[in-house]
């Protein structure tokens, strides 16, 4: 699922200067993806990147040789992204509204059956796969795609994620649930747009 290239390191030694410009453009990709993917709006993903990159700036004598400046700026953007929706949507009061089968702890929820969505992509390019599974992502409501993004992009366990969004672990999982069941449909439906559209 997680077609992203691989955060960029350093080769082992001592790697050779470099201005911040060459610094931006090599990370900036990485920057925009994680933060468009935890917001679903590409002008808020643009704000948030130039934050990151003038946090960057601040400590880039730290970070123009460090081997691990992806890892950093990686977390960067991650934090800053659910500082945003934090800030502007109530500190996530929405999650509250969207418990099922009563208490959020209950564990007798049936799980959702949902056909995977490697079937989908039989015959796609690598960059036409990418393409769909973000469309499909930025159609799915916060609460299903940003616990999706934290788990299946950003590799955040179940625990890191309720205390990131301070909601409960159920919470998390069945969000997750229902997150891939949600993509499962938005796949399948722009795979059959996709199919009219070459009819």
């Amino acid at each position: 699922m997680n077609d992203d290239p691989a955060v960029p390191t350093e080769p082992p030694g001592l790697a050779p200067a470099i201005d911040f410009a060459t610094f931006m453009r090599r990370y900036q990709n990485m920057v925009f993806s994680t933060a468009a993917r935890l917001t679903g709006d590409d002008a808020q993903a643009e704000d948030i990147a130039q934050e990151v990159f003038l946090k960057a700036h601040e400590h880039f004598d730290t970070l123009r040789e460090s081997p691990t400046a992806g890892g950093w700026l990686k977390t960067v953007t991650r934090n800053l992204s659910l500082n945003h929706l934090q800030r502007y949507r109530h500190r996530w009061s929405f999650f509250s509204e969207f418990t099922v089968g009563g208490k959020d702890g209950d564990s007798d929820r049936t799980e959702v059956e949902f056909a995977s969505p490697d079937t989908f992509f039989q015959g796609m390019e690598a960059s036409d796969r990418a393409e769909m599974v973000e469309k499909a992502l930025a159609a799915l409501p916060d609460r299903q795609r940003i616990p999706l993004v934290l788990y299946h992009f950003e590799e955040l366990s179940y625990e890191e994620i309720a205390a990131k969004l301070r909601i409960s672990l159920p919470k998390v999982k069945i969000d997750i649930m229902r997150g891939r069941a949600a993509l499962a449909q938005q796949l399948s439906r722009g795979t059959a747009a996709d199919q009219l559209a070459l009819s």
